[in-house]
């Protein structure tokens, strides 16, 4: 299984939190990120996305259709991103569009197997790949995708 996930771009300051909106950088961000995604990703891939807006409208640049999964809002857990997910039996890539902290302590637990805070950056991806080949199983991350290059 492929496991996408994409850290929500910036956003204004402000509450309530689940109806920040993108600034003018975010959608810049999103837009730079929804590009190298496009080209990219499978057909295939189910994107689930939280409800909040900033959420929202960094999936909208992407051009996909997506579901809204009330599970991944700004207060989700890595067992209910797993959850949403059906990690690790889904037969499709998902692309996941979500938030901190939870994305980052989801990334560090399937990649080092034990629960820490790591940190996605704003606007970041992180595409983690699930692959079982004879004797060797584990999770790896294939793609991180950094700040400056999406800022040039």
């Amino acid at each position: 299984m492929e496991l996408i996930l994409w850290r929500h771009a910036e956003a204004e300051m402000g509450e309530p939190d689940e109806g920040r909106a993108l600034t003018a950088k975010g959608h810049k961000q999103a837009w730079k990120m929804a590009e190298w995604l496009d080209h990219n990703l499978p057909n295939s891939c189910k994107i689930l996305v939280s409800p909040a807006t900033r959420t929202v409208q960094t999936a909208e640049a992407l051009g996909r259709k997506f579901k809204i999964v009330d599970d991944l809002s700004p207060e989700s857990t890595v067992e209910k991103i797993l959850a949403a997910t059906n990690w690790p039996d889904s037969r499709e890539p998902v692309l996941v569009v979500g938030h901190q902290p939870a994305l980052g302590q989801l990334a560090a637990t399937l990649v080092t197997g034990s629960p820490q805070d790591w940190t996605i950056r704003k606007g970041n991806v992180w595409w983690i790949v699930q692959r079982e080949r004879g004797d060797i199983s584990g999770n790896y991350v294939r793609a991180v995708m950094a700040p400056d290059l999406l800022t040039k």
